[in-house]
């Protein structure tokens, strides 16, 4: 018969993973009840001519005013009408720095000789386990 039209929690992307866009404006929003605190929000517009609310993840340098962002899919839980996130570390949104743990949510690159796993020839050589 008729075919139902699909829902998306981020229509602003038109089902695309992330969208490039412009702050227009940099707001603090108070988040819901039993929660307290001022969470850095911005006022994005998408190249597709949308304009969302963006969630800024991380601490510190927030971004201004005309800067260049990528925005994906992903909310606030306590912030109401927050249903999009910036990505840290991609066009001119610096990254947390002196991050070592969740790196890939503040968008440090990995340290200089940092190796989780050893290759097994290599541990036989330095006589590791």
């Amino acid at each position: 018969m008729y075919k139902r039209k699909g829902f998306s929690r981020t229509p602003a992307l038109q089902k695309r993973p992330q969208v490039k866009g412009t702050v227009t404006k940099m707001v603090t929003m108070s988040p819901k009840k039993p929660n307290s605190a001022s969470r850095q929000t911005a006022k994005i517009k998408l190249t597709n001519e949308y304009n969302v609310t963006t969630r800024v993840p991380g601490i510190g340098y927030t971004c201004s005013r005309y800067n260049r962002v990528l925005v994906n899919g992903g909310r606030a839980n306590d912030l109401p009408g927050v249903g999009y996130t910036i990505i840290r570390g991609v066009f001119d949104f610096s990254p947390v720095i002196f991050k070592k743990k969740r790196r890939s949510v503040y968008g440090v690159s990995r340290p200089d000789g940092f190796t989780r796993y050893i290759k097994k020839s290599t541990r036989k050589q330095l006589g590791l386990k």
